[in-house]
């Protein structure tokens, strides 16, 4: 949540799994979120289904000599979604209304599954008589979950593992390095140490009972922590106790409290998703954390956010950030994304107003030059020109708001769902193979995703247009009808589905 963390360019991640015949990394079941499925499609199969499966594996095999990562899927929820559920701070506390239920049945439609609150579901501020960990209106949020659960999503509220507001009455100055806060917006808040066991003491009671007393799914960790190779306080906390590796590749203290917030999690059958900083994955000598990895907040470079997380394990969910990054076109969210498996997410629920950047008695340490403070006035601006819209979701939304966001969305997410089937082999940034008539041209990656379908993703990343030859003939999996064919002219900055013809 460090919203001026500017993406330095380079990859980071590792690679987690088994290595089997091809090259590559594999990761199977045991890195799957549990959603509390009784059983997935791949378990219905018929005969000759599970026969067009193994031998469009084992075509793969023979054809695709190294990649980037293996994957094989398992439990994946593309379809996620940022919903707004009001403005916060705010005058009053967040209500559900008919608005509400008529958002949830669009969501529903559209096809998300999985729906991400951010910090203003509780009442950090303890404006409303609620607190950072609790809302003002407990029985408003189990409706919310209900709302949501009705209609077959699930529902993960924000957390912290690290920041904590200074005015909290639970603060402890002794669990954090002096000096080490985040101050921007209406927040300000110091950095808990994960080494500090008073912190540990003091936050972990507090997020079981986010998990245990609302009906959610599980939980969005926000990290608020900055990692061994970006600190810039190195004088510890008087709590700190030092027990585990701490390097610039390896984050130990920080590592272990995520493991132990992921334990909590998967005990109650649950889903976690985190956020480290900007485009940066957690730091944990290969230990699993998290189901989900969002990414993107405070990045400006899409292209250098792509290049850091396309190798992370998955399952990654980019969010670009339109407060910094431009993009030639909404489909450029896609082109980043749908070749390593990742999906982008939504923004959703409520308008927001801006309101949220001036509120009467509120503080907002850093006053009107503050980023955030000048992105809610914009807001604010554009809102009371146009009460009608197009309307922004998000602080990280678009302003104004593009009519064509939710359109295309869905279309791309009705694509991309086919890849991502249960047992889904895929083979990211294909190296040698015979799946082409020639080496790829520069700029071009190429990915499989073999199940009952062989589909393969082409994305020209160049600012020309480029030819590509198939050994095999494609169809294009756009859902207009199209001839077969080898031969495929790829448009600069574009991506292409295909799905090959059997």
């Amino acid at each position: 949540m460090d919203r001026r963390c500017f993406l330095k360019a380079g990859m980071q991640g590792s690679l987690a799994g088994t290595l089997l015949g091809a090259a590559g990394s594999v990761s199977y079941g045991a890195d799957r979120p549990a959603t509390g499925n009784v059983s997935s499609a791949i378990a219905r199969y018929s005969p000759m289904e599970h026969r067009r499966r193994q031998e469009n594996i084992a075509f793969a095999r023979r054809a695709i000599g190294g990649s980037m990562r293996q994957h094989v899927v398992g439990d994946c929820l593309p379809a996620q979604c940022c919903y707004n559920l009001g403005e916060y701070p705010a005058t009053q506390p967040w209500t559900l209304g008919r608005y509400d239920e008529e958002e949830l049945d669009r969501l529903k439609e559209h096809g998300i599954e999985l729906i991400q609150l951010f910090d203003d579901w509780a009442d950090p501020l303890r404006l409303f008589g609620g607190d950072k960990y609790t809302p003002a209106d407990p029985a408003a949020m189990r409706r919310f979950v209900e709302m949501a659960h009705r209609r077959g999503m699930k529902v993960l509220p924000y957390a912290s593992c690290c920041f904590l507001e200074r005015s909290n009455p639970g603060f402890r100055q002794e669990w954090s390095r002096e000096g080490d806060n985040l101050v921007v917006g209406y927040w300000n808040m110091a950095r808990c140490s994960p080494a500090s066991p008073g912190w540990r003491a003091f936050l972990l009671p507090r997020l079981a009972r986010i998990l245990d007393e609302y009906g959610a799914d599980g939980i969005y960790i926000d990290g608020g922590y900055r990692t061994n190779a970006r600190k810039g306080v190195e004088t510890p906390a008087k709590d700190e106790v030092v027990a585990f590796e701490e390097t610039p590749e390896v984050d130990g203290a920080f590592a272990d409290l995520l493991a132990v917030i992921y334990a909590e999690v998967k005990r109650r059958g649950g889903i976690m998703k985190l956020h480290v900083n900007g485009a940066d994955a957690p730091q944990t000598n290969g230990l699993k954390v998290y189901d989900y990895l969002w990414v993107g907040e405070g990045v400006s470079n899409t292209d250098a956010m792509r290049q850091a997380v396309k190798n992370y394990p998955p399952y990654v969910v980019p969010c670009i950030d339109m407060n910094f990054a431009k993009v030639a076109n909404q489909d450029e969210f896609y082109l980043h994304a749908i070749p390593y498996m990742q999906f982008p997410i939504l923004q959703a629920g409520k308008p927001v107003t801006g309101q949220r950047g001036a509120v009467p008695g509120v503080s907002y340490p850093r006053g009107e030059d503050d980023f955030w403070v000048k992105r809610c006035r914009q807001i604010r601006e554009q809102y009371a020109l146009h009460p009608d819209g197009p309307y922004t979701y998000n602080v990280w939304d678009a302003v104004p708001g593009d009519p064509a966001t939710r359109p295309m969305h869905a279309r791309w997410l009705a694509r991309y769902k086919p890849l991502v089937e249960e047992g889904t082999w895929a083979w990211l940034e294909i190296g040698s193979s015979t799946l082409f008539g020639g080496p790829l041209p520069e700029g071009v990656v190429a990915s499989a995703f073999v199940n009952r379908e062989f589909y393969l993703v082409l994305a020209n990343y160049g600012q020309q247009p480029a030819q590509v030859e198939t050994s095999e003939s494609y169809r294009a999996s756009d859902g207009a009808p199209t001839a077969s064919s080898k031969a495929w002219s790829l448009p600069k900055r574009s991506l292409t589905i295909l799905r090959r013809d059997v």
